[in-house]
Order: C-alpha cells, then structure tokens, then sequence
C-alpha cells in the first residue's frame, strides 16, 4: 500500500493518479487521518511523561512523609493511565481507518500510460504485431470452437468436470492432457534458458493472509479467490485455549465488564470461556493455523519470496519462474466465457516475476515482453501487444501490456500473456533503494508476467493446428 508519508509530500501527484484511474482525490482525506494519528500520539506522549514525573513524585512525597500531597499524585496518576489507554482505544481506531484506506487504493498509472475508461481505449504497440489472421474459407472448411474440437475428439470433457466440481472446470484427456503437459514444459525451457536467464521455482500453492495482501489479492479481491479451511481438532482447540490463558487474554467468567465478550463455547475447550476483545482477536488468529488461500497466480508465493527480507543489490535482478495450477472464483464473470476454457476456476499458468532495483525497473518490464513474445512465435500464434489503458489496468500495477492471441471463431483476442510493472507500489515491495549495497525488499520494484496460461494457449493452438 502507498506509504502515507509519500502521500504528505505529493499531495499533488498522488490526486492527479487517482484522478486518471477515474477515482475522486482522497489526499486531503487521507493527510486528515495521518495528522489525527499524530495528535493522538503527541498527546498520549504527554501524559505517560506526566505519569512518570507524578510517579517519582509519589516516592519523594512518601519520603517527606506528605500523604496527602501522595495521594493527590496517585490519583493523578491514574487519571493518566485512563486517558492513555482511551486515546490508544482511539489511535488505534483512526490507525485501522487510514490502513484500510490506503489498503484500497490503487496504484498509481505511468505517465506513459494511455488514460481511458476501459479496454476500448487501450493502444496497441507499434513493432509488436505477429503473423496474420488465418481466412479458413480458403483453406476449404468451416472453423469450429476449440470446446467443440476437444468434445468432438474426446479430449475435453466439461460433463465429467461438472460431476467432479461444478461449473468452470474441465478434464483434459489424451492429446489435450498432453499439450497442456508440453506447453507448459517448453515455456519452462524457454525462460530457464540461458538467454533468458530465469531460475524454474516449485512453489506452495496455499498461502497465509499476508502472502496475499503482499500482492494485492487482499483485501479488495477476497470474492475472487478460493479458502482451504482446515478444522482445529480437540487437541489443537485445546492447545489454543492454553496457550490464550498463559498469554493472559482470558478472563474471570464472573467478572463483568462491557469489554468482555459474551461467554462461548470454544472447540475443543470442554467448557465456556470469557474473552476480552484482545483474547478473542488473538484465539482467531490462532485458529488461522489451519487457513490458507489457494493462489490465483504464481506471483503471489514467487514476489513473496523475498517479502520482508534484505537483498544484497549484487544479487539483482533476480528472475523467477514458475508454472503451477491456479485458482479463482471468478466471483466477478457471472455469465462470462460459461463454455470452454476461457474463463475457468482452475488452470495451468507459467508465470514470470523480477524483483529489480527502481532503477531498472522499465527496462526490466520490456526485456520480460520480449521474453513473454519469444515463446508465441515459436508456437507460430498471431497475436498483438496493447497497452492498457487507465481505466482497464489491474489494481496493483503501474503499467500493463497485454499479448492478445487471435481466437479462430471467437471473433476477439484472448489474452494469453501480461506484463505489468508494479512500481512505487507500497504492498510487498515498490518504493526506493535503501543504499547502494543492499536493498531492503520493502524497497524494490516488482515486474511480473503471466507468461502463459496453458488453458488459454492451447484453444489457439488447437485452432491453428487445425
């Protein structure tokens, strides 16, 4: 997420972004937040060096045998600790709404980038256009979906899919399983190659909650992605419990006080216990232990790799590679792309991440589209490079260009390959070099690829090899 301190001192530029990406300004909003916070602090700072002097003032007054200038200083004291801990009830409410806030912001366009509503006003790249629209009424037959293809020749099976998981899935058999197979292997070959120079990574495919946010799927995409809830068992819901209590975060049942929440039965527990508001968060964080996303994208597990570390600045770039199964709700496509493999829950994707100094960065984000490019002319594909535009770019990037296949019969471009840069973006690593010698990961710019989806490229494979 954008760092609120940049936002102070760019109020200008970060309202003229966000007015690109069709957004309202929200630095003065924002700014507003940052200074109560502030406030708070400075105030809160005050009484706990009040409490303080009052403190050493109570024993200098017990010394003089002065109990009623003690008292008056204990009971000053203690109107400190309780105007502390209610302005750290408000700091804490305030520090909440700005994370939030800035959690939800988009990053911020190129100066380069094509300003627009949506996909219709994205540019297409000069120089970046390959082979031609093949016209199947001359070669003599009439071109057919690549669903009816695969059902035809009984390699793709959507029934047997749906009686597995439902809608948007597929079983690939035979030749089909093959080609997904083989695709993804000669994308693999092709960017482990030494000139291309990305080192192959078999990544996890269930992730924690920060791994997500670190790449922007959180909070925003929630509805988009699919949860692996794993069930704490007795043992374990045991465990929680006493571990909460030698943390101090269960209370007396008996003692009743509105930050007390309502007595539960908690699994595992045997019997009912009381939790302040701390205790609860806390017992939900531990019963986080068996919850995990799947991931939409490689890029999610490949940039965290390197997420809250310090990275020797001789060791950039550093390029990573990957091909994993994917997973997404599509909460959004109701409707969308229902047949075929467009728009699935579940595909195969070979993705490409650099992690690079600010510096870099561009020049990163051509070289990964030049590689990204290389692997569609080998399988001879027609297809163009556009540059998104504003109001079509994905929220955590900077800059977008997508490779658009030609889809015979489709009558449209499936985007089988993006490159995007996600520089100055605050959210798992974007902002500026630390030194010179090392770099804080907080501090370095990510540039990524979908080099290919399996699942996409095999329909206008199908297609032109038919």
């Amino acid at each position: 997420m954008y760092d609120i301190k940049w936002i102070r001192e760019h109020p200008d530029d970060f309202d003229r972004g966000l007015t690109r990406r069709g957004l309202q300004p929200l630095s003065q909003y924002l700014i507003s937040l940052d200074e109560r916070r502030r406030a708070m602090i400075r105030v809160s700072e005050g009484f706990q060096a009040r409490r303080r002097a009052a403190s050493d003032q109570i024993h200098q007054a017990m010394a003089k045998k002065d109990t009623a200038a003690a008292e008056a200083l204990k009971a000053e004291v203690a109107e400190c600790k309780t105007s502390i801990t209610t302005l750290e009830g408000e700091q804490k409410a305030v520090e909440e709404e700005l994370k939030k806030a800035l959690a939800e912001i988009p990053n911020l366009p190129l100066d380069d980038v094509p300003d627009g509503a949506d996909a219709s006003k994205n540019v297409e790249l000069k120089g970046h256009t390959f082979g031609a629209k093949r016209d199947f009424k001359k070669e003599g037959f009439t071109a057919k979906q690549h669903f009816e293809l695969g059902e035809a020749l009984g390699m793709m099976d959507f029934e047997l899919a749906a009686k597995l998981s439902g809608a948007r899935f597929v079983v690939l058999l035979k030749g089909m399983a093959r080609m997904e197979r083989a695709l993804g292997q000669l994308f693999l070959d092709v960017h482990t190659s030494e000139k291309h120079g990305y080192t192959e990574v078999s990544p996890p495919l269930l992730v924690r909650d920060e791994v997500m946010f670190g790449t922007a799927q959180l909070p925003k995409f929630s509805e988009d992605q699919f949860k692996a809830v794993r069930k704490l068992t007795k043992g374990e819901g045991n465990d929680a419990l006493i571990r909460l209590r030698n943390e101090d975060h269960s209370f007396n049942p008996q003692e009743e006080t509105s930050a007390y929440f309502e007595t539960l039965e908690v699994l595992g527990g045997g019997k009912k216990e009381v939790f302040t508001e701390a205790g609860w968060a806390r017992f939900q964080e531990l019963q986080q232990a068996g919850e995990w996303w799947l991931i939409p994208t490689a890029e999610v597990p490949l940039t965290n790799l390197v997420r809250e570390s310090i990275v020797d600045e001789d060791k950039l770039p550093m390029r990573l590679t990957a091909c994993t199964p994917c997973f997404r709700a599509e909460a959004g496509a109701a409707g969308k792309d229902t047949r075929g493999m467009i728009r699935q829950h579940q595909f195969t994707k070979v993705e490409l991440v650099s992690i690079v100094t600010p510096e870099k960065s561009k020049e990163e984000h051509e070289r990964m589209l030049a590689c990204a490019e290389e692997v569609l002319k080998k399988l001879d594909l027609h297809y163009r490079v556009v540059t998104l535009c504003t109001g079509d770019m994905g929220f955590a990037a900077q800059k977008t260009y997508d490779i658009e296949v030609w889809l015979q019969v489709r009558t449209c471009t499936g985007k089988s390959r993006r490159a995007r840069t996600a520089e100055s973006f605050r959210r798992g690593g974007c902002i500026h070099p630390v030194s010179r010698r090392k770099v804080l990961v907080i501090a370095v710019r990510t540039v990524r690829s979908k080099a290919l989806s399996t699942r996409s490229t095999a329909p206008a494979s199908r297609s032109a090899a038919r």
